[in-house]
């Protein structure tokens, strides 16, 4: 994968957005950071960190002794998260540019931890790119994988606007050739990359209210209509007056609730 095949852009907006869903779902990686148990001085591994949110939370328990290294295919996006977690006193945390989908292995490993979150929805060879993540696990190490299933995504009681932006958004990453239930399948592809049978698997979801849920509803889908133009999913004007749409239904109907696409979580100890 490069940079042109990440099908929601690569824009400020997009920046922004992927920053605050990582810090939407900081407490459940939280949790699985814990549960396995990232020990001070630990050398630890965030494939595809984005903004580096994850790479924040690792720093907090390796410490100063310990590294961390986050790869990315975008050199802007890891430049800024480097330069951010060094100017809060992480400089214990480096980003380097790579791509994850290329036939050589994992640089600077072995870590004692390798995770990705919503990295394999995006990849097309998802066991070849688990193999190589499991090559960089040291002994006694672990890998932890977070990945989205859409299947369950969208407002509650129903809403036909609502439903029908859903549906475009998954139709479009479908286009894209992103997995869309990649977080269900992670058992099964791991044992197909020869990871193995998960040592534990958890789920974690978020059930919002409209306001709260709409804007993160319309701002995946702006991110994601200059592909869905492209490809004739929709014209722009139909997809400014499904954005407004959305706006009156979510001041119409305060009491309904979004229902965000189930995260998933499987891990393995390699021994």
């Amino acid at each position: 994968m490069n940079t042109t095949d990440y099908a929601l852009g690569h824009t400020p907006a997009e920046y922004d957005r992927v920053r605050a869903q990582a810090r939407l779902w900081e407490s459940d990686t939280a949790r699985l950071l814990d549960h396995i148990g990232v020990k001070p001085g630990a050398r630890c591994l965030d494939a595809g960190c984005g903004p580096g949110e994850t790479m924040r939370q690792m720093a907090d328990r390796t410490g100063p002794s310990g590294t961390v290294t986050g790869l990315d295919i975008d050199p802007a996006m890891g430049a800024a998260a480097e330069a951010a977690l060094h100017r809060d006193g992480h400089t214990q945390c480096h980003v380097r540019v790579h791509d994850l989908t290329a036939d050589e292995p994992v640089p600077g490993g072995p870590y004692d931890l390798v995770y990705a979150r919503l990295l394999l929805f995006h990849l097309h060879d998802q066991a070849a790119a688990l193999r190589r993540l499991w090559q960089a696990v040291a002994p006694g190490g672990h890998l932890l994988i977070q990945d989205y299933d859409m299947r369950t995504a969208g407002v509650m009681p129903p809403l036909a606007n609502a439903d029908a932006m859903t549906r475009l958004l998954i139709d479009a990453f479908g286009l894209a050739g992103c997995d869309v239930h990649a977080g269900a399948r992670l058992p099964y592809l791991m044992a197909r990359s020869g990871v193995g049978a998960p040592d534990g698997t958890d789920v974690a979801g978020r059930l919002v209210p409209i306001a709260a849920g709409a804007p993160i509803l319309e701002s995946v889908y702006r991110s994601l209509l200059p592909l869905a133009h492209a490809r004739g999913l929709i014209t722009p004007a139909a997809s400014e007056q499904a954005i407004a749409t959305l706006h009156h239904d979510t001041a119409e109907h305060p009491d309904h609730a979004v229902l965000l696409p189930l995260l998933l979580a499987a891990w393995k100890r390699r021994s």
